[in-house]
């Protein structure tokens, strides 16, 4: 009787063991399985646009009233544009310069322009804008509200652009925007040379979009 309890022991025992090996053995292609299903793309996610700023087809220039024209480029920077959702209102512009890189034509105004008095390139080295808010005013027409930093002085200020190429594979962004450079700490003129405190910056970026659908923009 003790020999057949232990058999029927053993017996029980066994298939647990079978039955917990074959839970092992199938929980790692459940793992995997359930990781292959996480990288697939979701049929039902929206796709978003997305753009290449192309540097070399861009520029950004800025230009002061002066006793003494006063007008450059600058000749290093970086832009991109992001899009959180198909709206076009969801994109986001960052813009990012090196001060050092500015460029009027004259080595003596570069220098000045370089100094303490102005953009402080040294000790703040970038100048940027990203923008926060985007608000379509026509058509193709925005107001793009952002940070704009300059000689580490951080305010908001507002980028009107016009995107030429709505609804395409590529086009450009034209933009304006006025600034007062005592609100950043340049309160200084150059020698001779009496300067308006009212800055223009003016931007075209050129743009591709390289993959994903076009922004829609409100009717």
């Amino acid at each position: 009787m003790k020999s057949k309890r232990s058999a029927l022991a053993n017996r029980f025992a066994g298939n647990d063991q079978d039955l917990a090996r074959a839970r092992t053995c199938g929980l790692p292609m459940a793992i995997l399985c359930l990781l292959a299903l996480c990288a697939l793309p979701s049929a039902n996610r929206a796709q978003v646009p997305v753009y290449e700023v192309t540097p070399v087809e861009s520029t950004i220039k800025f230009d002061v009233e002066s006793s003494v024209p006063i007008k450059g480029t600058f000749e290093k920077w970086n832009a991109s544009l992001k899009f959180l959702s198909t709206d076009v209102r969801s994109g986001v512009l960052d813009i990012e310069i090196q001060a050092d890189s500015v460029d009027t034509g004259s080595g003596m105004k570069n220098n000045k322009l370089k100094s303490k008095d102005f953009f402080n390139a040294q000790d703040s080295p970038m100048i940027t804008f990203k923008s926060t808010k985007v608000v379509q005013t026509g058509p193709n027409t925005f107001d793009l509200e952002g940070d704009f930093t300059i000689r580490g002085v951080t305010k908001t200020e507002k980028l009107t652009v016009t995107d030429n190429g709505k609804g395409t594979t590529s086009g450009s962004i034209a933009g304006t925007m006025a600034f007062d450079r005592k609100d950043y700490g340049m309160n200084s003129n150059i020698p001779f040379i009496k300067i308006a405190n009212r800055v223009e910056v003016n931007v075209s970026l050129k743009w591709k979009r390289v993959s994903g659908p076009p922004p829609v923009f409100q009717q």
